[in-house]
């Protein structure tokens, strides 16, 4: 059979068509990180002061960082399309759910949008390959419910008391709940303590099931670290 070279033309243009759509139904990162802090941590720091919502002091849980795709290599994507902007209509129904659980501490004092912006744009658009803007902040949220670190720690007997506990006590405890290791980051105090700031757990593609972490952060803790009260 032959072609002219309008029909090879469209030929081409059909199998880069099909190549694009085939490269946007896949995921370009391989898992994500689900991180969540300990309030008492971050507002008790040498690096930085914190500021209460605008909707009043968060409750003494773990709260939510972000949900952030990353390769396996330790490498991670970010601000993958600067078209999809922050739309807080697109999370009307989450807002309530997000202020308790997803809240701002940095300063001034905010109602949590420009905190949620910058983390959708750095990191959501980076998984639109697998979640929209509702479905990233919604996933993150379900999450956060699957995975009650607080209730996790208390059970152990880890309590946020300003005690001292071993980092092992630490990951053991809520590895033997999730079945996985968590990676753990701490920060100093003003003291030169080592506290338990942010728990890493890697999570699957689609946003769904907790996994083994191909790659763990580096965290900088001591081998035992203070438990701060919020």
């Amino acid at each position: 059979m032959r072609y002219n070279k309008s029909s090879t033309l469209i030929i081409k243009l059909l199998i880069i068509k099909y190549f694009s759509v085939l490269c946007a139904s896949q995921a370009d990162f391989d898992f994500f990180y689900f991180v969540q802090q300990w309030p008492g941590a971050y507002c008790d720091t040498k690096h930085h002061s914190c500021c209460y919502p605008k909707t009043g002091k968060p409750t003494a849980e773990f709260s939510i960082h972000g949900l952030w795709p990353n390769h396996k290599d330790g490498s991670w994507p970010s601000n993958c399309n600067p078209d999809s902007v922050f739309d807080r209509l697109e999370i009307s129904d989450l807002m309530g759910s997000l202020q308790k659980n997803w809240p701002s501490l940095s300063c001034p004092s905010s109602n949590g949008f420009r905190f949620w912006s910058h983390e959708w744009e750095k990191h959501g658009t980076c998984s639109e390959s697998e979640l929209n803007q509702h479905d990233y902040f919604a996933t993150a949220l379900k999450l956060k419910e699957k995975v009650n670190l607080l209730k996790i720690l208390k059970n152990a007997e880890i309590e946020p008391d300003d005690g001292f506990y071993s980092l092992d006590s630490i990951v053991k405890a809520i590895e033997a709940v999730t079945s996985h290791a968590p990676g753990m980051e701490c920060n100093k105090d003003s003291a030169g303590n080592s506290q338990l700031y942010q728990v890493y757990l890697c999570v699957d593609t689609s946003g769904s099931e907790i996994i083994e972490c191909p790659i763990l952060p580096r965290g900088r803790c001591d081998s035992s670290v203070q438990f701060p009260k919020f």
